[in-house]
């Protein structure tokens, strides 16, 4: 002999299931917005880019880099738009004194993803890490670069 459910204990097990299934839904809408890792707080460009600048260098910005080196130095191609000064004109981040900071500072563009990766950088032993003073000037309406 079978027993029938009340209407009230079925009614009670659909609502489960479907807490439960709203519940698996919302977590796993919420861990796709957010990661367990915590990702570095990238400061924004001073300057609008193609399409497509900001992941392509993401991902390749290492390659790039070499290769513009190697047009730069070993065959003489030096062209304003690759240059390594118009990045660091355009990433440029002021600091506490509205200066762009230098590479020394964490809250440098290129040190934020660095520093993240637990990367050296190299460049700055070399180049400037802070935008030419007119081009600071220009960006920030500041009083000039400051020391490189």
């Amino acid at each position: 002999m079978r027993r029938a459910f009340p209407k009230t204990l079925a009614a009670a097990g659909l609502m489960a299931v479907a807490v439960l299934l709203a519940g698996i839904a919302w977590a796993a809408n919420d861990s796709a917005r957010k990661s367990r890792v915590p990702m570095p707080n990238i400061p924004k460009a001073l300057k609008e880019a193609e399409p497509g600048h900001a992941e392509r260098l993401r991902n390749d910005h290492r390659q790039l880099l070499v290769h513009k080196r190697d047009q730069t130095m070993r065959q003489g191609i030096r062209t304003a738009k690759d240059s390594l000064k118009e990045c660091v004109a355009c990433h440029a981040v002021p600091g506490p004194d509205k200066l762009p900071v230098s590479a020394q500072s964490p809250e440098h563009f290129c040190r934020v993803c660095h520093d993240y990766a637990a990367v050296s950088i190299d460049c700055f032993s070399c180049h400037a890490s802070r935008p030419p003073k007119d081009v600071a000037n220009a960006n920030k309406g500041g009083s000039g670069g400051g020391k490189r």
